[in-house]
């Protein structure tokens, strides 16, 4: 289980971590969230968490500290799109990634995954 949601969750904020500099969809919506000037910074944490959950397949010192930041980065997220009144569908993917990474790290931090 946890080598499924750590690559999933690593291929994911690789690729939405990417996509921040990449995207203009992504672009545009740090500047609809009133965040424009942290869109590198999140890009940047995103890579690095997703790149943290693919070796964390190997190593639970390196996966427990990625979804530690990625949960964090991922209810930030959610709490930007409660104050910005998005839609359940529109929150939904921050919230299935926050308790996705989110499990992951309890699992390992519980020592259930040794």
């Amino acid at each position: 289980m946890r080598s499924v949601s750590s690559i999933i969750s690593g291929i994911s904020f690789v690729f939405f971590g990417l996509a921040c500099f990449l995207s203009d969809f992504f672009i545009n919506e740090f500047f609809r969230y009133g965040l424009s000037e942290f869109r590198i910074l999140v890009g940047i944490l995103e890579v690095l968490g997703g790149v943290g959950c693919l070796v964390g397949v190997f190593n639970n010192k390196v996966l427990l500290i990625a979804s530690l930041g990625l949960s964090i980065l991922m209810i930030m997220g959610v709490l930007v799109r409660i104050k910005i009144n998005d839609t359940f569908y529109q929150t939904a993917p921050a919230i299935f990634y926050f308790f996705l990474i989110g499990f992951t790290g309890f699992l390992i931090f519980s020592g259930c995954l040794g």
